[in-house]
């Protein structure tokens, strides 16, 4: 069994470290951006602002995200179901994640795709970034796979017996994930990648965006469920305490796998095709989604409240306080927590019609998109990192100092970042731009001390990147330390019990694929039947 561990380990650490590739050079691009918006750098033709812009969207959103939390599933469910596997399906999915991230990479850099994050028409890229991508989702489903073949055998085994609660969070998670891109498997099979290819003459730009929001939006759930996972079931591990509920945990999950597909239009406000009913009922089912992250904001804190009470420690700051607060493992999703906090009542705004037809096309979105995914997401996935590497390579963690510094860092940079660009959205400050001065108009002038303030924000990020990266690859050098043992949280004695019923994935995945259909056959049916002004493909770089 120990050298299926060790095979195990070395699959898991190849997520990590591509994983911490993406960041790094993501992170280059997006310094060069915030330094290019604030006037300090001018980008040379042969390397122009939107190629970094796409390249920073597609390295830092969907390769890092994406590769660390197929390697953090992978690593709970191998665990919490251990028996003698094989790891070709693993291997598989890694490798056609590597290729297809190579060949959309490739592509973005040579500059044929500058089509942005959001890759949907009239905006043409070369057929190998689409391809690339399709491939790297696809491999993604084989990890869907691999967890449930795991889930099956346990059920098999083991009648009677609840899911452990990783692998139960795991499932769900990939099971949402598969339901939304289905979207871009769609855009990308029937629409993208025949026209890329000159197969045919136009593209229906407007079923591109609504099949690419079907995805895009589902994809922020899937980074928060990813951080979900190590909230309820590692962090507590960090500060001696335990899950408040099991039953509560799944029910958070499951909200996640059925609510999270159906709010894609919440992004398509201003589209003229899309009736208001239906604006309006994605409105409410994005509402909806708020009920599982105030469910977590419940339990993270009783959980915190619970351990302290152990220790003999009473009151709200007196628990805060008690928190292990020099541990980077703990600090890192921590601030990540604090960062949400703020990032979510941005959400709220921009799910509201009115709101957000004033802040749409404006750096409040940009603002609003980092503090959700570079605070409760990248900033947990850092700080986990601190906690699984040495016990993925039975090394000591190099520099704890630095790691805990790096923590910190992090999140001031993306408080003054982010700050700054909310700011400056208010201010009018346009996104996807490069040359916001717009010749020194007097309107402009008001939002660059902003736009400068983002750029320290983004260089201390930059800053906090390198010193990560630094931490994880000088692990692999360190001294050997075999003492160190991966284990999750358990549960409070005193939980309720989990119903049966919360266990029956293939039930409520169902109930997700049913309220997708509900939420967009109406909109793509209307669609469809009005005239399509097809898009011949635009190249504007």
């Amino acid at each position: 069994m120990e050298a299926h561990v060790r095979r195990e380990n070395r699959l898991v650490l190849a997520h990590l470290y591509v994983a911490t590739l993406a960041l790094m050079l993501g992170a280059v691009f997006g310094l060069l951006q915030s330094l290019s918006r604030a006037r300090w750098v001018s980008m040379p033709s042969s390397f122009d602002y939107y190629r970094m812009l796409t390249a920073h969207g597609v390295l830092m959103a969907i390769v890092f995200t994406t590769f660390f939390i197929v390697g953090l599933a992978t690593l709970l469910t191998y665990r919490a179901i251990p028996r003698d596997r094989s790891l070709a399906l693993g291997w598989s999915a890694f490798w056609l994640m590597t290729l297809g991230t190579l060949a959309a990479a490739a592509t973005i850099l040579s500059g044929n795709a500058s089509v942005l994050y959001t890759f949907y028409a009239p905006l043409k890229a070369h057929p190998a970034f689409y391809l690339g991508t399709t491939v790297l989702v696809v491999g993604t489903w084989l990890v869907l796979i691999d967890i449930l073949a795991n889930a099956v055998w346990f059920w098999r085994t083991q009648p009677g017996r609840r899911l452990p609660l990783v692998v139960h969070g795991s499932a769900c998670t990939f099971v949402m994930w598969f339901i939304a891109t289905i979207g871009v498997a769609i855009e990308m099979l029937f629409f993208l990648i025949p026209w890329s290819l000159g197969w045919t003459p136009t593209v229906n730009v407007m079923m591109t965006r609504m099949l690419f929001w079907y995805f895009g939006h589902p994809l922020v759930y899937f980074w928060i469920m990813g951080a979900y996972l190590i909230w309820y079931n590692i962090i507590p591990l960090h500060y001696g305490g335990k899950i408040f509920s099991d039953a509560l945990t799944r029910v958070a999950f499951l909200l996640l796998l059925i609510l999270s597909t159906p709010v894609g239009i919440h992004h398509q406000f201003l589209e003229p095709g899309i009736a208001a009913g239906w604006k309006w009922l994605h409105t409410m089912n994005t509402y909806g989604v708020v009920v599982p992250s105030i469910m977590t904001a419940f339990v993270i804190f009783a959980s915190f409240e619970m351990a302290a009470q152990r220790k003999g420690v009473k009151g709200f700051w007196a628990t805060i306080r008690s928190l292990p607060w020099t541990n980077p493992a703990f600090t890192g999703p921590a601030l990540g927590m604090i960062l949400f906090i703020f990032g979510g009542f941005g959400g709220i705004v921009n799910a509201s019609y009115s709101m957000d037809a004033i802040v749409h096309n404006t750096m409040w979105i940009v603002g609003h998109f980092h503090i959700t995914v570079g605070g409760p997401v990248a900033l947990t996935f850092v700080g986990t990192a601190y906690w699984l590497i040495p016990r993925l390579t039975g090394r000591r963690l190099f520099a704890p100092k630095l790691a805990l510094a790096q923590t910190y860092t992090w999140f001031v940079g993306m408080a003054i970042m982010s700050t700054a660009m909310h700011w400056a959205g208010l201010l009018g400050s346009p996104r996807r731009t490069d040359d916001v001065t717009y010749f020194g108009v007097q309107a402009a002038a008001a939002w660059m001390p902003h736009m400068r303030a983002a750029a320290i924000g983004g260089s201390l990020l930059f800053l906090s990147i390198l010193m990560f990266a630094a931490v994880a690859f000088g692990t692999l050098f360190t001294a050997r330390d075999e003492t160190q043992v991966i284990e999750v949280a358990q549960v409070e004695e005193h939980a309720a019990l989990t119903p049966a019923y919360l266990d029956r994935i293939g039930t409520w995945a169902t109930v997700a694929v049913v309220l997708a259909v509900l939420a967009y056959v109406g909109p793509m049916h209307e669609l469809l039947e009005a005239h399509v002004y097809g898009a011949p493909g635009m190249r504007t770089w």
